[in-house]
């Protein structure tokens, strides 16, 4: 099992740059399929990034790609979500998520394992 904490989030104007990180208890991170989801207010969550035990493989929403890069350090037993030229839509409550499973799923029930998210708000 692992847990799940999340840090990096806050405020940030449009054009700006934010970075999550997830930080993993536990010494099989390096096993975990791992996701970053958001959820606006009034809205499901929705699958954002994830990437592949390896780092090999990543994948993304379409309304993220070119400005987010989802990337971890099994060393650090860590994943990132680098997020560049924000947008107010992607204001939300940001969090991560790890599964066994050895594909990127993108639907919340693949994901056993979550944090307690993050909220990013961008707006001017």
């Amino acid at each position: 099992q692992v847990q799940l904490v999340e840090s990096g989030g806050g405020l940030a104007q449009p054009g700006d740059s934010l970075r999550l990180s997830c930080a993993a208890s536990g010494r099989t991170f390096s096993r975990y399929t791992m996701a970053w989801f958001r959820q606006a207010p009034g809205k499901e969550r929705e699958f954002v990034a994830g990437i592949s035990w390896s780092g090999d493989n990543t994948y993304y929403t379409d309304s993220v790609k070119g400005r987010f890069t989802i990337s971890r350090h099994n060393a650090k037993n860590t994943v990132y979500l680098q997020m560049d030229s924000l947008k107010p839509e992607d204001t939300a409550a940001y969090y991560c998520a790890g599964s066994m499973v050895g594909r990127i799923g993108r639907s919340r029930d693949e994901y056993p394992y979550w944090g307690q998210g993050n909220q990013v708000t961008v707006s001017s």
